[in-house]
Formats: structure tokens, sequence, C-alpha cells
């Protein structure tokens, strides 16, 4: 199971990095998207913040990943991107929605391997460190 999961972290690594590092310097050409697609991606841009904010996002989290470091720091930086990803395919551009399966297969995958992890974040009844 551990080698699974290594190599789904992997594939998910290289994924975000290399979507990352293309917001800054691109490599890979521009998809063609649908009018609606287009007019949001278009929105995003023109906030002037937003698609670089996701770029380091992808960027980091890739290379946490691929690192073997932070993992269920990047899995759970990653988890609202990837919510967006598939709604951005269902809801705008259907063309793409194979990738954005994949990508939340391995999201969901990788948390539910480092589920130990999370533990303390699903803790109902969380308490504040004393500081002590």
């Amino acid at each position: 199971m551990q080698k699974v999961v290594m190599v789904a972290r992997f594939f998910l690594g290289l994924i975000f990095a290399v979507f990352g590092l293309n917001v800054f310097v691109p490599f890979l050409p521009a998809p063609e998207m649908s009018e609606a697609a287009g007019s949001f991606y278009g929105a995003l841009l023109g906030s002037g913040y937003l698609v670089p904010l996701l770029g380091v996002t992808k960027l980091t989290a890739g290379i946490f990943l691929l690192a073997g470091i932070l993992v269920p720091l990047a899995l759970t930086l990653l988890a609202p991107v990837v919510v967006n990803i598939v709604l951005f395919h269902v809801f705008l551009d259907p063309a793409g929605m194979p990738i954005a399966i994949l990508v939340l297969v391995l999201e969901v995958f990788l948390a539910w391997g480092y589920r130990d992890s999370f533990k303390g974040v699903l803790d109902l009844r969380a308490k504040p460190s004393t500081g002590q």
C-alpha cells in the first residue's frame, strides 16, 4: 500500500508542480476553452492576484508532494483548488473532466492514505493550547 501511496503522491505532485510552474514560465500551450470558461479565466486574470496566487499554491504544494515533505499540508492547500478544478470542468469545460477526475481521485486517495495526520483537524471538541 505504501508504494501505491508514493506513486499517487508523485503523480499528483508532478501535475501540480508542472501546472503551477506554467503560470510563471508558460511552456504548455493554452487549451481551447468554451466561451464561458474563457470569460471565467479572463476574470481570474483580470483580478491581478488570483492566478499568481493559484500558481504559487500549486507549485509549492506540488514540490512538497514530490519531495515527500509536509504532505498533509500540501493536501490541505490543494483541496479547495481540486474542488474548483472539478467544478470548473463540470460547469464550464466538460472536455477537461478526465484530468479533473484523476486529480480528484488522487487527492482523495492520498487524504485517506494520510488520514492519521488529519485526526486533530477533524476533532469536533478541539481545545486551544494552554501555552505551557
